[in-house]
């Protein structure tokens, strides 16, 4: 397994995504606590990718509240259909926000986070059971390449 220090300088997002990937499948394979692979995933995802805050919410009495994640404090609960979180869970579907101050009842968990995606988490019944956040101090920091790798990376977790 390559160490996150040892990922080539110079490498294209795709590339460090599919690096990633491969250390997620190392990491996650035997083991079966979902909140710990959680954890672990947070972990390869804020510091494999440099992301500011990378999260789980998890659905709890119809709302959302703060499960495994790496980087400053956060909001402990979230309402459905509010803010980016709990419109992704609403809308069952992935939000990427360019520019956080643009998305209309967008929840400030810190005034350093300027763009974020948030993708649905869903269990083996197909059902939304939480999302994945991540937030980035700079603007327009998510496209398509994000999208299409963190919704394949959340898959190894086998809710």
């Amino acid at each position: 397994m390559i160490e996150l220090h040892e990922i080539p300088v110079g490498v294209t997002k795709q590339e460090k995504y599919s690096l990633l990937y491969q250390q997620a499948q190392a990491l996650l394979q035997n083991e079966q606590d979902s909140l710990a692979n959680m954890a672990n995933l947070c972990a390869l995802l804020k510091y494999g990718m440099s992301f500011f805050w990378v999260g789980f919410y998890l659905v709890k009495d119809k709302e959302l509240v703060l499960g495994p994640f790496q980087g400053p404090v956060a909001c402990t609960r979230i309402g459905y259909g509010k803010g980016v979180c709990g419109k992704a869970w609403e809308q069952n579907q992935t939000i990427l926000v360019d520019d956080v101050n643009d998305f209309d009842g967008h929840i400030a968990c810190s005034s350093f986070s300027k763009s974020e995606i948030v993708i649905p988490l869903h269990n083996l019944q197909k059902q939304c059971i939480g999302v994945l956040d991540i937030d980035s101090e700079q603007l327009k920091h998510f496209d398509e390449t994000d999208r299409l790798a963190l919704e394949q990376m959340i898959k190894l977790l086998k809710l």
